[in-house]
């Protein structure tokens, strides 16, 4: 079938699209609002959970961790902690705690992405290098987002040390979690819908993942990642846990101008196990493009043992798929546990 030409004189089309280009922002919901969520989201996934044969696989390889030789390279890991940069109302900084654990200081707030400041979590080995930012020195926390409610980003030993006042913004169906814990200003999104707090807007947006705490609930609360928007228009994209997929063309089409993409880079090995729900290195860099960001900073490794590539090599990847993409090296922040770098 032979494609029409389009006509240029058409002022509609072109209209929509730019429409399609840039969708309209959903207008920010109200804080703390009690709302009913389907039973399970099943529906919102991107590629079918593992099988039988696949777990069988899985238990016959027992590819599960690196071997020796993937574990020696543990001392050599970026390990630098250091103290918080000073920020004003109109500074965006970023702080690597480890794994998905970021301070982002941005319109005068201090948000903690995933914070998990524990040793150790459910079904792993303890973590690989420490904290890169002691609980001590946190500033009064003014928002904590989360991605969803796999352990090694919901982690409770850690939320218990917050206030209970503390704002926290998390998917759907995941409010009652922190309701049985007693906090009071917890905010469910569903995906593309935002709220604003102290006049910055954060938007949860789509990821290629899944979720399960028990044995009994997956997928009955969602996944997903957050657009963080100051009053001066800057954004610092925190992807959360995800695959690569279409997603991240999408957020870039309707959230233009990402200054920064926290992007996953670990937790990739073996592929086919994998592959639907982590990015591997080079996938990371590719969605970084897609989201048409400005500047990268990977996460998601070097700081929990989760899967079988050898512990450094996440790093030395990452580094030449973004040479071989031809983009600046001082747009990858491939900081070390504990580093931190400050938007100009």
């Amino acid at each position: 079938m032979t494609q029409q030409p389009r006509s240029t004189t058409s002022s509609s089309a072109a209209a929509e699209d730019t429409a399609a280009a840039h969708p309209p922002l959903a207008a920010p919901r109200p804080p703390a609002e009690r709302r009913v969520w389907p039973r399970t989201f099943h529906d919102r996934l991107t590629a079918p959970l593992p099988g039988l044969k696949a777990f069988a696989r899985f238990a016959r390889e027992g590819a599960v961790r690196p071997g020796p030789a993937g574990l020696v390279d543990i001392p050599r890991l970026p390990c630098a902690p250091g103290p918080l940069p000073r920020v004003d109302a109109r500074t965006v900084a970023v702080t690597w705690a480890g794994h998905a654990s970021w301070v982002v200081r941005i319109g005068g707030l201090t948000v903690l992405t995933d914070p998990v400041w524990s040793r150790r979590i459910l079904g792993t080995p303890p973590r690989v290098t420490p904290v890169g930012v002691a609980w001590s020195a946190l500033p009064r926390v003014d928002a904590v987002v989360i991605s969803h409610n796999h352990y090694d980003h919901l982690d409770a030993p850690t939320l218990r040390r917050l206030p209970r006042d503390t704002p926290v913004l998390v998917p759907a169906g995941l409010g009652r979690w922190f309701h049985r814990r007693r906090f009071t200003r917890v905010t469910e999104l569903d995906w593309w819908e935002a709220t604003e707090l102290g006049g910055v807007r954060f938007d949860f947006v789509p990821a290629h993942h899944w979720s399960k705490r028990t044995l009994t609930d997956t997928c009955r609360t969602l996944w997903g990642g957050w657009v963080l928007t100051d009053p001066d228009g800057r954004r610092v994209y925190f992807a959360g846990d995800t695959g690569y997929g279409h997603w991240f063309t999408r957020i870039g089409r309707r959230y233009p101008g990402i200054d920064l993409a926290l992007l996953p880079i670990g937790a990739y090995d073996p592929r086919w196990w994998l592959s639907d729900v982590h990015c591997d290195p080079e996938e990371a860099v590719r969605a970084a493009q897609d989201v048409g960001a400005r500047h990268m900073a990977p996460m998601h490794w070097g700081t929990f043992v989760l899967s079988a590539e050898p512990v450094l090599e996440p790093l030395t990847r990452v580094r030449a798929a973004w040479q071989r993409a031809g983009l600046p090296r001082e747009r990858l922040w491939d900081l070390p546990v504990g580093g931190s770098r400050v938007l100009e």
